[in-house]
């Protein structure tokens, strides 16, 4: 593990989530890329110290449905949801599924690399492997 933890982005957008996993891991993180949030639910095992960067819109699963499904799970990773447009209804939904924050689209100056080593510095989550 990165001495500044790992980040687990989910996009389905392949340049964003390239051009995040880039950016993330030149600012030291270690990045775990999934192109849908089926994907992501399919790995047998998370990183017991993780962040997680999830994309609002997505198709057949979107982001606060696929944190919801994680927190069933029991997998309290924290989340970061990013989107295109942080309506208030978004943000209302956001909070109600444990989403530590939302920031919109485009992400142009370090506030996601900030929120994602603010998350980790609060424990970062404290779920090892999915049971089963």
């Amino acid at each position: 593990m990165s001495p500044e933890g790992c980040v687990i982005i989910v996009d389905d957008d392949d340049a964003v989530r390239q051009s995040l996993a880039f950016s993330l891991a030149l600012e030291g993180f270690q990045v775990r890329a999934f192109r849908s949030g089926e994907e992501l639910l399919a790995e047998r095992e998370l990183p017991a110290r993780a962040c997680m960067v999830i994309d609002y819109c997505m198709p057949s699963l979107d982001g606060l449905a696929l944190i919801g499904r994680l927190r069933q799970a029991a997998i309290a990773l924290p989340a970061i949801l990013i989107t295109a447009k942080a309506t208030p209804e978004i943000r209302r939904r956001a909070s109600l599924c444990g989403c530590r924050v939302v920031l919109e689209k485009p992400l142009e100056d370090s506030s996601l690399a900030d929120c994602i080593r603010d998350a980790l510095a609060c424990g970062g989550g404290e779920e090892l492997h999915r049971p089963g």
